[in-house]
């Protein structure tokens, strides 16, 4: 063979974009028929027979999923298809601005009941700019895992990436809290969802900065000034960016399972978020959709022209 190889880099960077665009298309699939969803019942199952109170128990159940995933990520061979059903980013926007227009409305009910679809907060006792900060941090946060981390993965690692970080992310929603039954199991599961985000929730506040540049300042000013503050090491530094961007503040005192948590503010611009806010930051976030799409494109046209040989056939 004198030719070279198909870049396998150069298909998975396509995959990634497709995969992206496939989202913001089509969207979720309905709940029944999500893989998502599919997997979190065959969690549920599993932790019925796993569980156990410390952290080895956690440890396993955890590395059976996520392997587990992995390894049907693998048998699916196709990109595209795994990013497209591991991506959240059209829901995510859709959901967002269904609450900004139920608050312009002023129908605060209404706000309330769609709001669970975003954040686990309780949204009872939320005003109307406690529901928009809540909107803006969860557009942010999700930001990661619900479209930067899926391209990342696969990027680097192809559909068994794409797999074992959506299950690693559906663990941690699942098991991954501070409570009497899941502060020892759930402890391995949330640490591989942080180490998975880790990279995509900076590369988040990377491209914040490409696609608002005017911005990039007082991004970078307040990602090392307050990212920190938050209890999660990635939300932070996305709701960060957010805060900055949109010149407003988030986090602060909230409900979370029934517990008042005293969370530190994100940002120094206004307190007062508005349904505005809400569709700038849903704006953001498909700007920055948009960014990864041209930069899997341009990855991919990189790698075909620049194609890895052929190994030699070994004798």
């Amino acid at each position: 063979m004198t030719g070279a190889v198909r870049s396998a880099g150069a298909v998975r960077s396509s995959g990634a974009g497709w995969g992206l665009i496939i989202d913001a298309l089509i969207g979720d699939p309905p709940t029944p028929f999500h893989p998502v969803a599919w997997f979190g019942r065959l969690a549920g199952a599993v932790e019925s027979r796993t569980y156990g109170d410390r952290r080895t128990a956690g440890a396993v159940h955890a590395a059976s999923l996520v392997g587990g995933a992995a390894v049907v990520g693998r048998l699916l061979r196709s990109t595209a298809p795994a990013v497209a059903v591991s991506s959240s980013g059209r829901t995510l926007a859709v959901k967002a601005r269904e609450v900004a227009m139920q608050v312009h409305a002023g129908n605060l009910a209404a706000a309330r009941e769609t709001l669970p679809w975003l954040v686990g907060r309780d949204p009872g006792a939320l005003d109307p700019a406690g529901i928009c900060r809540a909107a803006v941090e969860s557009v942010a946060e999700n930001s990661v895992d619900a479209v930067v981390a899926p391209w990342w993965w696969a990027i680097v690692a192809g559909s068994p990436g794409v797999a074992a970080h959506r299950a690693a992310n559906t663990l941690d929603a699942m098991v991954g809290h501070h409570n009497d039954r899941f502060e020892s199991f759930g402890w391995a599961s949330a640490r591989l969802d942080d180490v998975m985000a880790y990279v995509p929730a900076r590369l988040t506040a990377l491209a914040v900065m490409a696609v608002r540049p005017t911005r990039a300042h007082e991004v970078l000013a307040t990602i090392g000034r307050d990212g920190g503050l938050h209890p999660s090491p990635n939300a932070g530094v996305a709701e960060s960016a957010w805060a900055a961007v949109l010149d407003v503040s988030l986090g602060g005192p909230l409900i979370y399972d029934g517990e008042m948590q005293d969370r530190p503010w994100l940002g120094s611009g206004r307190r007062d978020v508005t349904p505005y806010d809400v569709i700038a930051a849903t704006r953001l976030l498909r700007d920055v959709e948009l960014a990864l799409v041209a930069t899997s494109f341009a990855l991919s046209r990189w790698s075909r022209r620049n194609p890895t040989p052929s190994a030699p056939a070994r004798r």
